[in-house]
């Protein structure tokens, strides 16, 4: 046969048959005497069975292995029953992996999809989104009150972006710490009012005494559970940098001020 019979006889592609020759999955023919490859019934069967396997999702090095290991077992011990019944324990070893990783892959898509369906739900999506439905949830509670302010715009971004970058327990505490924050209209209220505070900041200078205002009212509103960490807050990390450059002067000062207040009482 010609590689393009041969392709044709299995069903796949004659690119798939070069590609599978390049890989050492499939041995090369012999050529005849004008140059073409002759393709015999044994590269037909070792193709389908390639074919098969890649269809089941095994990846070529897996497939690779299992080719080689029924080969060195067909030159060192020759064909026979017994041969074949551990050449086939090593392939259901090789699927039963196989299975495995699929059964973990449905289990990520089953996680995925719940999470799919709360956000879908929800009676709305901050435009920070996709955010955890938890997050999603603590952005509705505020969505009406401080929807205008560009404060609290910015602070939803850093959250999301907080929420993003942290490890799960980390997640776990900062999302604990926000619905403690967020529990009654009351603490929305003073959100509300510490937002507003810091968003009449936008045009003034570091010194105006708006800012010590602003600082206890923000001081008051924060979780300590928020905080970072102490050496942070003093060198003032990388992270903490690039916050304080998107920020008005005035806002940078007030945001400095309600984490030394928050660090340094009691």
């Amino acid at each position: 046969m010609r590689i393009g019979e041969l392709a044709e006889a299995v069903g796949v592609t004659t690119r798939a048959v070069r590609h599978y020759h390049h890989q050492g999955l499939l041995p090369e023919p012999e050529r005849l005497a004008n140059g073409y490859r002759d393709y015999t019934l044994r590269h037909a069967v070792v193709l389908s069975r390639i074919r098969r396997l890649t269809e089941l999702g095994l990846g070529l090095a897996e497939i690779r292995d299992v080719l080689a290991e029924d080969a060195g077992r067909v030159l060192a011990e020759g064909p026979g029953e017994e041969l074949a019944e551990v050449a086939g324990k090593d392939l259901v070893e090789v699927l039963t992996e196989l299975d495995q990783e699929l059964a973990r892959q449905e289990a990520a898509i089953r996680e995925r999809r719940e999470r799919l369906r709360v956000l879908l739900e929800a009676e709305h999506l901050p435009a920070e989104g996709p955010v955890s439905p938890e997050l999603t949830a603590l952005f509705a509670r505020t969505a009406e009150r401080v929807s205008e302010s560009p404060m609290a715009a910015l602070d939803r971004e850093v959250l999301a972006l907080m929420e993003t970058a942290a490890p799960p327990a980390e997640r776990e505490r900062l999302l604990t710490a926000l619905g403690s924050l967020l529990e009654s209209p009351e603490a929305v209220a003073r959100v509300d009012e510490a937002y507003a505070l810091l968003d009449a900041l936008a045009d003034a200078e570091p010194d105006d005494p708006r800012v010590e205002t602003a600082a206890r009212r923000l001081a008051e509103c924060t979780p300590r559970e928020l905080l970072p960490d102490r050496a942070a807050i003093d060198h003032e990390h990388s992270f903490l940098r690039a916050l304080y450059a998107d920020f008005a002067p005035a806002q940078a000062e007030a945001v400095r001020r309600t984490l030394r207040i928050l660090t340094e009482e009691p």
